[in-house]
């Protein structure tokens, strides 16, 4: 478990914890927002670290007994609320784990804190059994929401939490934690950070997956080859890829890179640039052979397939309409 400071970003999350700590102006309930892998979890735990803390400051001490426990997982006030349905925390869940609990004081704290992890799987009778909570709380109580889709709330639960937002961090920042605390080389590091979008749980996962790393092989395989291959063939190919379980979505995510990347140095001739730099001379050569407007055309054929997956159209048919838009240009 991590204090504040050894949270990488989301620096206005971290102020406004530590600005309400200082201020003692907690509110009675938070929903903490953002893609899974982005430190919702870290977040929370180091505001309810710092909150149980015995010095009170805005930075939790990590050696009284209250951090201890909390560290260790045994704090009595800090409750995760658990459900055995994967798909939904029903309204049983919540009234057994908070509605009839919340009312009993802290065991040796001010403040009792509730954290409800996939908070969007509740129900509407889930979350109206909360809302009734919510609405008239006791002073030491403390609920916070995570989730990775808020729009799931009820209008109602929504206004009467305090929302916070996880922000992307930037592909530098993601880089170097890679190359400095996980020692990855500057090459691969660049290439995971670039694929995480600003997520640096998905980076660290991308870092020891063997999935990726053939799913690179294989892309940058069909990528090289996409003039020469029929369309029967490269089809064949993303058939075989799906039999490997590899992530389609990724996969056109990996695309749109290398097109931006090979898009990139044509415009720019500037190597450093590259997320593929190993790949230089076969981007080299696509940013001489393909016009502007090409890669425009491909770049928005790879978001139509993606489109068009989502709305679930036949697999082979969407990508066989983008595969005909990469040959031809």
């Amino acid at each position: 478990m991590l204090s504040f400071n050894d949270i990488l970003g989301h620096d206005a999350v971290k102020q406004h914890f530590q600005k309400a700590i200082e201020s003692h102006k907690i509110s009675h309930a938070y929903i903490l927002a953002g893609e899974a892998g982005m430190g919702r979890k870290s977040l929370a735990h180091a505001f309810a670290l710092t909150l149980l803390c015995e010095k009170g400051g805005s930075q939790p001490c990590m050696e009284c007994h209250a951090c201890r426990q909390v560290l260790s997982g045994n704090h009595p006030d800090l409750i995760h609320v658990v459900h055995e349905k994967p798909a939904t925390i029903g309204v049983d869940d919540i009234r057994e784990q908070i509605n009839d609990t919340i009312q009993i004081r802290p065991y040796s704290s001010y403040y009792k804190i509730y954290i409800v992890d996939e908070a969007e799987k509740m129900t509407v009778q889930a979350q109206n059994a909360l809302l009734k909570t919510i609405e008239e709380p006791p002073s030491y109580a403390v609920i916070i929401l995570l989730t990775t889709n808020p729009e799931s709330f009820l209008p109602t639960i929504l206004s009467r939490c305090v929302q916070l937002k996880l922000r992307p961090l930037r592909d530098s920042v993601i880089q170097e934690y890679l190359m400095g605390v996980l020692k990855i080389p500057e090459n691969d590091a660049r290439l995971y950070a670039a694929f995480a979008r600003g997520n640096l749980g998905k980076a660290i996962r991308l870092a020891g997956s063997e999935e990726f790393r053939r799913m690179y092989e294989e892309l940058l395989f069909l990528l090289r080859q996409v003039r020469e291959m029929s369309i029967s063939d490269l089809l064949e190919r993303i058939k075989g890829w799906k039999d490997e379980n590899l992530d389609l979505y990724e996969c056109l995510d990996f695309m749109q890179v290398w097109y931006r990347d090979a898009l990139m140095y044509k415009v720019t001739k500037d190597v450093d640039l590259l997320i593929f730099k190993d790949e230089y001379v076969t981007i080299e050569e696509m940013a001489r052979r393909t016009a502007y407007d090409g890669f425009e055309s491909i770049l928005e054929a790879i978001d139509k397939a993606r489109v068009r997956l989502q709305a679930n159209v036949n697999m082979e048919l969407a990508m066989e309409l983008m595969l005909l838009v990469m040959k031809e240009n």
